[in-house]
């Protein structure tokens, strides 16, 4: 029985090739789409019961934010992350945001449909030799002095510090400008800083790159030291 399943990749030929193949082989594809990052609000609203994610950087902040999105509001959607050979760190990255399996991208047609169909069955979808080195990441994590989240923070003055742990608290532009004694266009133009800065379009997105990547718990530290600036 075929699968009614939708193909999302941040490259939409790659997302139409393989749709196209799925068909020919009597799967129902329900929509071929680009790029992943808008990805969520089109798989909730048709609901397949697979979705196969395409993606050329598993272990980049965020890239998986639309999988857990689609978690929350259709936990009944199967999620196939589609990728290359990343650090383990990527794999756990996919299964901690709620994806179903992980597949090479250089996998076979019949491997990727041995996944959607363990996927949609509700069986993890994803060959031993990742899980293990994933397992074994998690169980025994490499020290990174220079990780993603320290290497954040030193892109951001003290002052955006300050501003990024206020916006973490969900503090508004009135709030912070209040809170550092700034008029709220100058707490506004920091605001916009550290999202540039950290690469990202929303105060929700900069709260949960902080927190995810560990920043946050330095940016606190950093703003309530002995020379903080709270």
């Amino acid at each position: 029985m075929g699968v009614r399943l939708m193909v999302v990749d941040d490259h939409r030929l790659l997302a139409e090739a393989l749709a196209s193949a799925l068909k020919l082989r009597g799967h129902r594809v329900l929509a071929a789409a680009a790029p992943t990052s808008g990805s969520a609000e089109l798989v909730v609203s048709r609901a397949p019961e697979v979705c196969l994610f395409g993606t050329a950087a598993p272990s980049q902040p965020g890239v998986f934010d639309p999988i857990a999105r689609i978690g929350r509001e259709r936990p009944q959607v199967a999620v196939v992350v589609l990728g290359p050979v990343p650090s383990p760190r990527g794999i756990a990255a996919a299964f901690a945001a709620g994806a179903a399996g992980y597949v090479r991208h250089d996998e076979r047609i019949e491997g990727v449909e041995r996944a959607m169909v363990k996927a949609r069955a509700g069986e993890a979808a994803v060959a031993p030799q990742l899980l293990r080195g994933a397992f074994a990441e998690l169980l025994h994590p490499a020290v990174q002095p220079d990780d993603e989240g320290q290497r954040l923070l030193r892109m951001l003055t003290p002052r955006e510090v300050e501003v990024l742990v206020r916006v973490a608290e969900g503090e508004d532009t009135r709030l912070i400008a209040a809170g550092m004694g700034i008029a709220p266009s100058t707490a506004r133009t920091h605001v916009q800083r550290v999202l540039m800065k950290l690469g990202v379009g929303s105060r929700l997105e900069a709260a949960a790159l902080a927190a995810r990547t560990g920043l946050l718990d330095r940016a606190v530290g950093t703003a309530q030291g002995p020379d903080g600036l709270a």
